[in-house]
């Protein structure tokens, strides 16, 4: 993205400002801009609302801000919370804090370590992470492996190897163990290699099929391989 000769844009405390074009542009307290905006650096603290769309190489929340357009670009980086209300398209998503995606979600690399929302469909090339997400379509990725906490749910899961295992390494988690119910939700899981823990699904399609403990499945579809766990129910088992 072309830069030069591009000013900044800095909203301090309550504020707010037309779009356009800039080199960096910084929202501390609560800023609005009320128009389309391109950046390389957007930087945003304190609660704000970006009501056009965003195209921005690098994007840093921390604090509690809305999109109510698309958001596009290489990075973003969510420390505190996020509410998209179109689609995001980044290279890199690393969600620390809470993100809320109302349309679609397209990437190369989701890092999760906090609560992730989609509305629509979840694409990416790797798809790694801790804590919960909630998918209203399909999750798509070459690589998925998650470590779930609480309940998490996607409509269908696609990929090449797809790991789903139980968090473990939550003191909070160990603690309310019996008030949480840490289970993945849904209908389909096709890919080559499937290794699954505390998942509920009606169809599991793969070459290799580990279903491991705390599984409910009701059709499992296998080529090459398939094990299953002596805590784990299997209604119905298909060499194919």
């Amino acid at each position: 993205m072309e830069t030069n000769r591009r000013g900044d844009l800095v909203i301090n405390g309550l504020g707010s400002s037309n779009g356009g074009v800039f080199s960096r542009v910084t929202l501390n307290g609560s800023g609005t801009v009320n128009s389309d905006l391109e950046c390389e650096e957007l930087d945003c603290n304190g609660t704000g609302t970006l009501k056009g769309n965003v195209a921005a190489n690098r994007t840093k929340v921390s604090g509690v801000f809305r999109f109510h357009g698309n958001l596009e670009g290489e990075k973003l980086k969510v420390d505190g919370t996020i509410k998209i209300s179109d689609n995001l398209s980044v290279k890199s998503l690393m969600i620390s804090g809470k993100a809320n995606v109302e349309g679609r979600v397209k990437a190369e690399e989701v890092n999760l370590h906090g609560i992730f929302t989609v509305g629509e469909d979840c694409e990416a090339e790797k798809f790694k992470g801790k804590y919960r997400f909630t998918i209203g379509g399909l999750l798509n990725a070459e690589q998925i492996d998650v470590e779930i906490y609480g309940d998490c749910k996607a409509k269908e899961i696609g990929g090449e190897t797809i790991t789903v295992k139980p968090h473990k390494g939550s003191f909070i988690g160990t603690l309310f163990k019996p008030f949480y119910k840490t289970q993945l939700e849904t209908e389909v899981i096709e890919g080559d290699q499937i290794v699954l823990e505390n998942t509920v699904a009606k169809i599991v399609r793969g070459h290799r099929v580990s279903i491991g403990p705390n599984c409910h499945i009701g059709v499992v579809e296998y080529s090459d391989e398939f094990s299953q766990h002596k805590n784990s129910v299997v209604d119905d088992i298909q060499k194919v």
